[in-house]
């Protein structure tokens, strides 16, 4: 039944047909009947919905289709989607200027999650899709929240921040980039040398590569302004 919610979730207001259902649950490896057990799933979820929601989800329940089922919800009801349109927000007041807000905004959109997504559902081909894209917009989203605060002259606080998101991410190039910016306007600019050594190291240990232009030119730019001793 998680599967089947987060199915319908993921496609609020849209009609999942029995056969995405089926294909989500089981792939190849269909039981005798699909249709009656998607259709015994679908009863039971909506009598827990309506019996355990004091108020009814958008207009009252999940509806039936001709060719499936549809779950009515308002976009405040699904998390992702209060996720996402927070996250968009905190994106447009940062384009427009507005720092402070943005960085409030996107706080706002991080602080919706709570471990990975859909960590509970085993997602088939349809929902491994949507996996990867909220994945990718949360990553994404931290990355604005972390440009926010940097314009906002907040880099001693982002030092740890940057070195357990790298312990995480290590060939994400992005937050290689932000600590050594944060570590030199720090002033621990012999870490930040270091930090791009290590990164140069790992892109050609790992991927037999070395760091973008943009990281080059970074070093370079660095390398001009440090003080000879």
């Amino acid at each position: 039944m998680r599967t089947v919610l987060a199915l319908l979730a993921a496609r609020r207001g849209q009609v999942v047909s029995l056969g995405t259902f089926a294909e989500e649950l089981w792939g190849s490896r269909l039981p005798r009947r699909p249709e009656t057990t998607v259709r015994t799933h679908i009863y039971h979820l909506r009598t827990m919905l309506e019996r355990d929601c004091p108020v009814p989800v958008g207009q009252g329940t999940l509806a039936t289709g001709s060719s499936g089922y549809l779950l009515r919800a308002t976009e405040e009801q699904v998390d992702a989607e209060v996720f996402a349109a927070t996250a968009e927000r905190g994106r447009t007041a940062l384009v427009a200027g507005d720092t402070r807000r943005a960085a409030v905004l996107l706080r706002q959109a991080l602080a919706l999650w709570r471990g990975p997504a859909l960590s509970d559902v085993a997602a088939g081909p349809a929902l491994s899709g949507h996996l990867r894209y909220l994945t990718d917009l949360r990553l994404r989203t931290l990355e604005l929240r972390i440009d926010a605060d940097m314009a906002l002259g907040e880099h001693r606080e982002l030092v740890p921040e940057l070195r357990g998101l790298l312990a995480a991410h290590p060939l994400h190039e992005y937050f290689h980039r932000r600590l050594i910016e944060t570590l030199w306007a720090s002033g621990r600019r012999s870490e930040a040398l270091a930090a791009y050594r290590s990164l140069r190291a790992l892109l050609a240990e790992e991927l037999g590569i070395d760091p973008s232009p943009e990281v080059q030119r970074l070093h370079a730019e660095l390398l001009a302004l440090r003080p000879v001793a």
